[in-house]
């Protein structure tokens, strides 16, 4: 039995996962309304919110599966890339929990975390496989050839999509966070009202910085009263250049590797149109989408555990290791 934590941005969470991939329990402990009032993620807020939650979930998690601490084996926790605070809160309560069990300690790197999502039972997936990862604060491309590693074929150039669908909420006045918002209220919306564009950029890399200006340009140009009338179709037609950008690099790709199987990780693989433009792709669980400890679990069964207590030294890192 594998324990997860993961606090690498706003979510406290905590799972644990079997050998063979099957989920014992999962809990996450959500800090969005708490950040709405400030439209975006307060760093030294979400930390100190963390150390106060990281605990109640572990126990949560422990009662949901029905476990102890002494029937865990190992214990998984994410290193990195994010916060750099929130990631300290999870790998100092990863490495009391392992030393004083004497257990090892597998160091989780969060990308690493959303594919292995897909490696969960009840529907496991098998490498290879082209992967597009899109969340919050990261987007790229990934050719997966096992389960312990992955390539980068491309990544974004500027806004990760979540992160554009973020601040694109924020413009239309959905509030934080908005990239689910955004999603219902393009439903409502006429997706060819407005043309904004699609970056084209060399190989398979993204850029999301020239959509949500134009996309601010286009709110400033309204006459005054008008947004509300229009905000659906903004949103629409918002949602559809985005989407154009991920699934046409998504494609273009996956016929340049000779057309392997394609997935879908990340908070933005919860996007409803996104799923719909990519039919035949597999996608992670919507439950598995957004941050959460069962994928830092899953993935912690495929990382080299550092043995008792020599973890004891291991840093947490912000940026993606290189």
């Amino acid at each position: 039995m594998i324990l997860g934590l993961e606090t690498s941005c706003d979510d406290t969470a905590a799972a644990l996962v079997s050998a063979d991939g099957r989920i014992l329990a999962n809990v996450v402990s959500s800090q969005a309304d708490l950040h709405a009032r400030y439209g975006g993620v307060v760093p030294e807020v979400a930390s100190r919110r963390h150390l106060e939650l990281v605990a109640p979930v572990v126990r949560e998690a422990l009662g949901q599966a029905g476990a102890t601490l002494a029937d865990v084996e190992s214990v998984a926790v994410t290193q990195g890339p994010g916060l750099i605070g929130a990631l300290l809160v999870g790998l100092s309560a990863a490495k009391g929990i392992a030393w004083g069990r004497r257990l090892p300690l597998a160091p989780v790197d969060h990308l690493h975390g959303h594919v292995a999502s897909l490696y969960l039972e009840p529907d496991p997936l098998d490498p290879p496989f082209l992967c597009l990862l899109a969340s919050g604060g990261h987007t790229l491309l990934l050719d997966v050839q096992e389960r312990g590693a992955y390539r980068a074929l491309g990544s974004t150039l500027d806004d990760a999509a979540g992160e554009a669908f973020d601040k694109g909420a924020r413009l239309l006045g959905l509030g934080y966070p908005g990239g689910a918002e955004l999603d219902r209220l393009a439903q409502q919306g006429n997706a060819g009202a407005f043309e904004f564009p699609v970056a084209r950029v060399e190989g398979f890399d993204f850029s999301f910085s020239g959509v949500k200006t134009a996309l601010l340009y286009a709110v400033r140009d309204l006459a005054e009263g008008e947004l509300d009338a229009r905000r659906a179709d903004l949103a629409a037609s918002y949602q559809r250049a985005i989407v154009r950008a991920l699934a046409g690099q998504t494609r273009r790709a996956a016929d340049e590797l000779g057309g392997p199987a394609v997935a879908v990780v990340g908070g933005v693989a919860a996007n409803s149109e996104l799923r719909a433009a990519l039919p035949g792709a597999v996608f992670a669980p919507l439950r598995l989408c957004t941050d959460n400890a069962a994928m830092i679990a899953s993935a912690g069964r495929y990382v080299a555990p550092v043995p008792w207590p020599d973890y004891l030294a291991l840093d947490a890192y912000a940026s993606a290791a290189g």
